[in-house]
């Protein structure tokens, strides 16, 4: 481990701590929403929307995963593939909460707190790549 990578880690990111609590956030939904989702249909089918809970927690954990590395990789051309897969991360991050939002569930109400959160994580990373 160098210099730089040590000091990122211990002074983490405002992006990296944003991501953080989206992942927080995303467990706690999906904890909540598996258990109405979780029911089988008229037709003995699972629920399409079951699966969808565990992607925001997938995607959540990307998007830790592809700040750290961003803020860590010391190229500048492999650092901007993880920019970028940040932005594509939160895009589906966006799509999936728009699904769930469909789901016949009690805790579909909660995906407007993740929403409003990923919008903040928007904000922040608009200026977090300028610097990358």
């Amino acid at each position: 481990m160098n210099y730089f990578s040590g000091y990122r880690y211990n002074n983490r990111s405002s992006l990296l701590i944003k991501a953080q609590d989206i992942m927080k956030i995303s467990r706690r939904i999906s904890d909540y929403l598996i258990p109405d989702l979780v029911q089988l249909n008229e037709k003995g089918a699972d629920n399409k929307f079951v699966y969808y809970t565990g992607d925001i927690i997938r995607y959540s954990d990307s998007l830790i995963n592809n700040i750290s590395k961003a803020e860590n990789e010391l190229f500048q051309d492999s650092r901007s593939k993880y920019v970028n897969s940040v932005a594509h991360v939160m895009d589906r991050l966006f799509r999936y909460c728009e699904t769930l939002e469909q789901a016949n569930s009690n805790g579909k109400d909660f995906l407007g707190v993740l929403r409003k959160e990923l919008l903040k994580f928007q904000k922040i990373h608009s200026t977090w790549k300028l610097k990358y």
